[in-house]
């Protein structure tokens, strides 16, 4: 076996790729709890996304919304630590300060999500336009509000941390790495498998999703049959507001224990790119992040964990910085292949107005 893989690996040109096909099948099991903390932000971005899209409402102010979750969760935190502390638990190291703090994250992640569907369902701006100043206005702030809190050098009241699954489970054969990964987590990024899986149900199995499909298909159709078009788009862009919100208080509460400007990095344009990738649907969009952040991950492993032989050499010569963009370039080769068939819905981004009755 060894033989004929030493053969593959030096053919010429060609031996490039097999040499780097074994690459990942050594590194991926060992980065395999990293992918799924790189997808967790993106994939609730997704998640965010698809619910607001599936009502008919396009919310490209995901990325304002987790930057801001993300410094009023860690925020909070500095503020309650000194009063409530707390013990943390045997699991997840939850403490009072840290459970209030998420909720005020999640709360702050409602209201905005709630300004997004008032100037989009109530007011009929334009969606694109009220998307960019959420942003906009979200990272202004936030950046003005870190640089006067810094220089008091506050401390956080700590992050969750991870469940660290028994060694039996983690040493099967073949999907031992697969138990890794889900499970040597913290309580967020392990929320977002059984987030997506009810959601995937609730949206095609449920009368709620049926009606959250009718409304950003045929609004005026669901409108006939007696259903509330604007409360129910009101309702899902809030709860969609919580799914963006866990994915800012990740970002500041279980992958650091920290706030900076700018920590989105973008994360929530990306979770964008997946729910478009997964066709619009939660599986899919999960999916899409996990492939979005396998590159990233393979990428930091690559600048750790150089491959040896020629394809070291050769990778050897490419500058740092390209790993840095290799998941923004994978997610525009994707989409350059998936735009134009995936159909986004028919009342996606188009406000509804009801006809008046005579």
């Amino acid at each position: 076996m060894d033989a004929l893989i030493q053969l593959l690996y030096g053919i010429p040109v060609l031996g490039l790729v097999f040499q780097f096909v074994g690459y990942l099948v050594d590194v991926i099991p060992v980065i395999a709890p990293i992918i799924l903390q790189v997808a967790t932000p993106i994939a609730l971005a997704a998640l965010c996304a698809v619910m607001c899209e599936r009502s008919g409402v396009v919310n490209i102010g995901i990325e304002g919304i987790m930057i801001t979750t993300a410094f009023v969760g860690w925020y909070a935190g500095v503020l309650l630590g000194p009063g409530f502390g707390g013990t943390p638990t045997a699991v997840f190291g939850v403490t009072p300060t840290l459970a209030i703090a998420l909720a005020a994250a999640l709360v702050a992640g409602m209201l905005i999500s709630a300004l997004h569907a008032w100037l989009s369902i109530t007011v009929r701006a334009d969606q694109i336009i009220s998307g960019t100043i959420i942003n906009i206005a979200a990272f202004g702030l936030t950046g003005y509000l870190i640089s006067l809190v810094s220089r008091t050098s506050p401390v956080g009241a700590g992050s969750f941390t991870r469940f660290h699954p028994p060694a039996e489970l983690v040493g099967l054969p073949v999907v031992g790495w697969m138990v890794d990964m889900f499970l040597n987590q913290g309580p967020i990024a392990m929320s977002v498998i059984v987030i997506a899986i009810v959601f995937q149900f609730l949206l095609f199995r449920s009368r709620w999703g049926l009606r959250t499909r009718a409304v950003g298909e045929h609004p005026k159709a669901a409108d006939t049959v007696g259903i509330n078009v604007f409360r129910l788009r009101y309702q899902n862009v809030i709860v969609a507001g919580i799914l963006a919100g866990l994915g800012g208080a990740y970002l500041s509460m279980e992958g650091t224990n920290s706030f900076q400007d700018g920590m989105t990095g973008g994360r929530g344009f990306i979770g964008l790119a997946a729910m478009i990738v997964g066709r619009w649907s939660p599986v899919g969009a999960l999916g899409a992040a996990l492939l979005f952040a396998s590159t990233t991950a393979i990428g930091q492993s690559m600048r750790i964990f150089p491959p040896t032989g020629e394809l070291g050499d050769a990778l050897g010569r490419v500058p740092g910085q390209f790993f840095d963009a290799i998941p923004y370039l994978v997610t525009i080769v994707v989409l350059a292949g998936v735009v134009g068939r995936s159909i986004p819905p028919a009342a996606d981004g188009i406000p509804y107005e009801r006809e008046a009755t005579t």
